[in-house]
């Protein structure tokens, strides 16, 4: 019998402008993410993902301590605790990516994995803080992460983590592979005209040089005040050959919804031995600042 997983992806649109008070900016996302999960458990999703930081703006578009307030602990935090509790009604393993706060002036770009009873299993850290013009000055408000690469065991797959930026780096996605992951979810803040023409392109490739599945997600629409462009959506799930089997559109709030047969990663992996065929002991350069050449 094949071992089919529903999964699930919530690409939104953020619902106030960023000058309205931030508690009311975060309580208006999470009441619209309420009825989002809803209707995704609805349509028996399993496994769900969240897009970065889903209870609020892009706010990296500018550099402002402002934001710093947005940030709860990981798990003890209220936005958690409130997730553990419908994962646990819905039976549903539940990805939640938040700004969290380690203390103050440490704060991280995290995703917490609950398990479909409600339980905290652990978190991930963005590990790749980028800081490009214009717009995303991210090493403004997060530390890099410390987490390394791990994944989760939850009641229907093992899954791992990997946020937005990160997914212009192999070596992570690579690690996730070997540290047994069978789907990987990449949740995302991307805008057109930046690296739109690389989204369908990158993940596919991790997906089949790592043999699992990758869920995509981004968020939709333009964010005032700062119009930095317009996050396209195009949330997808990739099979491990690198096809895209599920994909919303660009302009407006979708749930993505796709049974994944995790029976095929077996199948490409026996296919294609690029774990058995890996040469570790001339990967060195990859550790080092920048690569020398040995060559003549």
């Amino acid at each position: 019998m094949s071992r089919i997983v529903r999964g699930g992806l919530i690409q939104a649109s953020n619902v106030l402008g960023a000058d309205q008070p931030l508690g009311k900016i975060k309580k208006a996302m999470i009441d619209k993410h309420l009825k989002l999960i809803e209707q995704a458990a609805k349509q028996k999703v399993q496994i769900l993902c969240l897009q970065e930081i889903f209870y609020g703006p892009y706010f990296c578009a500018e550099q402002n301590t402002r934001w710093y307030e947005l940030t709860e602990p990981v798990p003890d935090g209220p936005t958690i605790r409130l997730m553990q509790k419908l994962a646990a009604k819905y039976r549903m393993v539940i990805v939640v990516p938040i700004y969290e706060k380690e203390m103050t002036g440490l704060y991280y770009n995290t995703a917490a994995v609950i398990d479909a009873d409600g339980k905290y299993l652990g978190k991930y850290r963005k590990h790749h803080i980028p800081q490009v013009a214009p717009g995303f000055w991210e090493k403004f408000y997060f530390t890099p992460g410390d987490t390394g690469y791990p994944t989760f065991q939850t009641k229907y797959a093992r899954i791992g983590v990997y946020i937005c930026y990160d997914r212009h780096f192999p070596e992570g996605a690579r690690i996730l592979g070997m540290n047994g992951a069978e789907i990987v979810f990449n949740p995302s803040a991307t805008v057109a005209g930046l690296s739109e023409y690389l989204w369908e392109l990158e993940q596919p490739a991790h997906a089949v040089a790592n043999g699992y599945f990758v869920g995509a997600l981004n968020r939709v629409g333009k964010e005032a005040p700062w119009n930095i462009g317009e996050f396209y959506g195009k949330s997808y799930f990739c099979n491990p050959r690198g096809k895209i089997i599920a994909q919303a559109g660009r302009d407006k709030d979708e749930i993505v919804v796709a049974d994944l047969d995790l029976d095929m990663i077996a199948e490409v992996r026996n296919t294609w031995q690029f774990f058995r065929d890996r040469r570790p002991d001339s990967y060195q350069p990859l550790v080092a600042q920048t690569g020398k050449s040995t060559g003549s």
